[in-house]
């Protein structure tokens, strides 16, 4: 099973368990020999259900459930299996995310198209969207 530290593990939870549903995504899963990634903002009380937005390589991210016991589960070539990017640092809510995903068909991490992205998506300072 994947290995996710207590820090990230208890913030993930609280994610969960709150009534807020647009967070920064706390972990990032890829295949290492693949185009799979996943970023993911929440997870509940049984600790396999995962929320965030997946994508599998083809070409239509989407945001939903997941299973955390499942991703485990995948064994690619050379029995190589899912990892967690040590470095990845959510910058952005997730629907920032979703909207740069959408137009770039996979999810991506290139600051100006976040940036753009976060211009459409977020509420502008001051407005009372």
């Amino acid at each position: 099973m994947l290995r996710i530290p207590p820090d990230l593990k208890a913030r993930l939870l609280a994610n969960g368990a709150g009534p807020e549903r647009d967070h920064l995504p706390v972990v990032k899963l890829f295949n290492p020999v693949g185009v799979a990634t996943w970023l993911i903002t929440e997870m509940e009380a049984d600790e396999d259900t995962l929320f965030g937005l997946a994508d599998l390589g083809f070409g239509c991210p989407e945001l939903g459930l997941m299973s955390l016991s499942e991703i485990s589960s995948l064994r690619m070539p050379f029995g190589l299996a899912i990892e967690r990017d040590l470095y990845f640092e959510g910058r952005y809510p997730l629907s920032v995310y979703a909207e740069a995903a959408r137009h770039m068909a996979r999810i991506t991490e290139d600051a100006s198209l976040l940036a753009l992205a976060a211009q459409k998506t977020l509420p502008k300072r001051g407005s009372r969207r």
